[in-house]
């Protein structure tokens, strides 16, 4: 547990900070002459001969990669898989061979099925729809190079971002254009039910898991099995994303253990010397799915995946999207993460092939690393000069002169590279000319009218587009791409709302705010767990180096030319605080003593949209059900909301009180308190 104490030493930021802290958080500046455009050859030579290649990429130690029957079989035989279903056939009288057929029918369901032939069918289809729809495809060179020796000394998995389903083709398509192995990838069931489609896949490497596995023990054996052989064998770079899911909102998710959990037991076991993880940072200038997403933001049920639904999607084909950039960030070693932070001595008490509760210390490491490899991949989130436009104009909605929106996008710029953001913008354009382009590319957004930039979220239009108020859709499809921003400003604009809810700015209780608010947005942002008093340091220290704060022993003080950073920051993330408070007056409003999730979904949109329309509000993102499932997992971790699972079904009820304190600590109308006691 993280100490309270108020000594100096532990609040030590800004200036008085030793030079460590400095060096903890300057930010490495990348050159942007890492980037190749692979368009670039591919707009130039033939598709077809680009897809018929000479193709051998470089193996793990030089082996020779098994075929899929033989990972099939070897799964089969597997001492793990025979344990499990003698243990199964005990405990379920079930024969011992109706057991082995059901797992030979689970792998037939899962496995991948690897062939050239669907490789260079991928290769010719994407080379000619990539070069369509996006302008540029960069990728840094020296992360593939760094990459390339990593599949040769041990098993490697990917770990990419996950913001459209672009990104798993992407990945493939950019392994075999530098002849490495493509991957073989984790995916989900649904795809299956694509006509061809979900075949070509599995021909591709995509190997398939279920959703949820319902407590199969059999079904969990035998997926956990079929993918350490895999790993094991190091014949392909295993592919899966810690999200879970594609991330609607553009902020990256919360992660997911369980693949996670599964690739590090080799490891652990001592089945292979190290595990090299890859973070993958993928960011598009213009999301293919952008529309998509906000509808299912808004309660529209996620439309199945098919054949059929992927023909209508075509017409994509005569849109631009921009340019993508995909980040190889440096192969990290499990074994490097591993040493003196934990012990792999309780393996070694049973047979490898005996599956045994993971360690608290192991589930500890597990979450660690879930939670660095995915700041790598935000570190290394490309910002398109979009982001800072659409930043600047929702504080200023619903239209800016030009010339204003140019100057303050050029203060935003200065400010998100002073904060270490990762931003490509083209330096032999003047301003004006890169905000028009922006503008064009999201011309479904915004529009430029006599040198007035403006949204298309008019107060008065409720035209209403598939049950669906247009003026929400924009918004919350604005609110993606400013989301896009918040990974690099949330530690100083927490510590900038802390001041702003701390009478007197005394550090010690700056911190104890910062502390309650990081807390509340744990669900909404990546924060390392006990890392709490580091991230304060890390806000406090990109605010000093902005100017915005001077930080003394005892005080945080705003500086004069701080009011306008501070003022900004506060309105970035406005959007959440307010969220929170109304969805904590919703709760308090509820009249069941007893919900589900999807009737909380259902109610707290009602509610929401009644102030929306009678003017009580103006936070369209508590619209979103990003923000209301984050809203309600923080209400049951802060003890706000109590959650019980009856008949397999969860239920939820409120405790008034506790939610009456939180909506007021929210709304500064209750003193935060020191750390110890600001829990609720």
């Amino acid at each position: 547990m993280e100490s309270s104490s108020s000594s100096n030493s532990y609040f030590s930021v800004g200036p008085t900070s030793p030079s460590a802290v400095v060096v903890l958080y300057s930010k490495e500046l990348k050159k942007w002459d890492e980037f190749e455009d692979i368009l670039e050859e591919r707009r130039h030579v033939s598709d077809l001969k680009f897809a018929m290649k000479c193709y051998t990429p470089l193996v793990y130690k030089g082996i020779t990669p098994c075929k899929p029957i033989d990972i099939k079989c070897s799964v089969l035989n597997s001492e793990e898989i025979h344990y499990v279903i003698k243990q199964l056939s005990k405990e379920s009288l079930q024969p011992v061979d109706v057991l082995q057929e059901e797992v030979s029918e689970i792998l037939d369901e899962m496995s991948h099925k690897l062939r050239l032939g669907a490789i260079r069918f991928f290769a010719f289809t994407l080379s000619k729809v990539f070069k369509q729809i996006f302008s540029k495809v960069c990728v840094n060179e020296e992360g593939i190079q760094k990459l390339q020796r990593a599949i040769q000394e041990h098993p490697v998995v990917l770990l990419p971002s996950h913001r459209s389903y672009i990104d798993f083709l992407m990945l493939s398509f950019l392994l075999y254009n530098y002849d490495l192995p493509v991957p073989v990838i984790a995916a989900g069931m649904d795809f299956l039910g694509m006509k061809m489609v979900g075949e070509l896949l599995r021909m591709s490497g995509a190997f398939f898991m279920r959703r949820t596995f319902g407590g199969n023990k059999l079904y969990w054996a035998v997926f956990s099995e079929y993918v350490k052989t895999m790993l094991r064998n190091g014949y392909a770079p295993v592919e899966f994303f810690l999200e879970g899911t594609r991330s609607r909102s553009a902020k990256t998710l919360t992660p997911k253990f369980g693949l996670l959990n599964i690739v590090m037991e080799p490891f652990f076991k001592r089945e292979v010397f190290d595990t090299y993880l890859v973070p993958i940072s993928i960011s598009y200038d213009k999301i293919l799915e952008e529309t998509l997403y906000v509808y299912e933001l808004l309660g529209v049920p996620k439309p199945k995946e098919s054949t059929a639904g992927l023909l209508k999607a075509r017409r994509i084909l005569s849109e631009n999207f921009g340019s993508i950039h995909v980040y190889f960030g440096d192969p990290v070693s499990l074994r490097s993460l591993a040493a003196g932070r934990m012990s792999r001595s309780s393996y070694n008490l049973v047979p490898r092939y005996i599956p045994q509760k993971q360690p608290e210390e192991v589930h500890a490491f597990v979450t660690e690393v879930a939670y660095k490899m995915q700041l790598l991949q935000i570190k290394n989130m490309v910002l398109s000069p979009w982001t800072l436009i659409i930043a600047v104009l929702l504080q200023n909605r619903p239209s800016m002169d030009l010339d204003d929106l140019v100057e303050k996008t050029l203060w935003l710029k200065g400010l998100t590279q002073a904060f270490g953001g990762f931003l490509v913008w083209p330096d032999n354009k003047p301003a004006e000319e890169v905000v028009q382009a922006s503008i064009l590319l999201h011309s479904n957004i915004a529009s430029l009218v006599r040198d007035q930039v403006i949204l298309k979220v008019d107060s008065r239009d409720s035209e209403v587009v598939d049950g669906l108020i247009f003026q929400h859709i924009t918004l919350l499809m604005c609110s993606a791409y400013r989301n896009q921003l918040l990974n690099i400003f949330v530690r100083p604009s927490l510590v900038a709302i802390a001041l702003q809810m701390t009478p007197g700015y005394r550090k010690e209780d700056v911190y104890s705010c910062f502390r309650f608010l990081r807390d509340v947005f744990a669900d909404e942002f990546i924060f390392l767990p006990g890392n709490t008093l580091k991230d304060f340091e890390e806000g406090c220290y990109l605010l000093c180096k902005s100017e915005a704060v001077q930080v003394t022993m005892k005080d945080i003080l705003v500086t004069e030319k701080g009011n306008t950073v501070l003022e900004f920051l506060i309105g970035l993330f406005k959007p959440f605080v307010e969220s929170y408070q109304i969805i904590c007056k919703y709760l308090l409003s509820e009249e069941e003593e007893h919900f589900s999730e999807k009737q909380y979904l259902a109610a707290v949109r009602k509610f929401t949209s009644q102030l929306l329309d009678q003017g009580t509000s103006q936070c369209y993102d508590v619209l979103s059900s990003d923000v209301q499932k984050n809203a309600l997992a923080a209400c049951v971790r802060l003890g706000v909301v109590e959650k019980k699972k009856i008949n397999n079904n969860c239920i939820f009820n409120v405790n008034d009180p506790a939610t009456t304190k939180l909506e007021e600590m929210l709304g500064c109308k209750t003193p935060i308190g020191k750390p110890a006691t600001a829990k609720l």
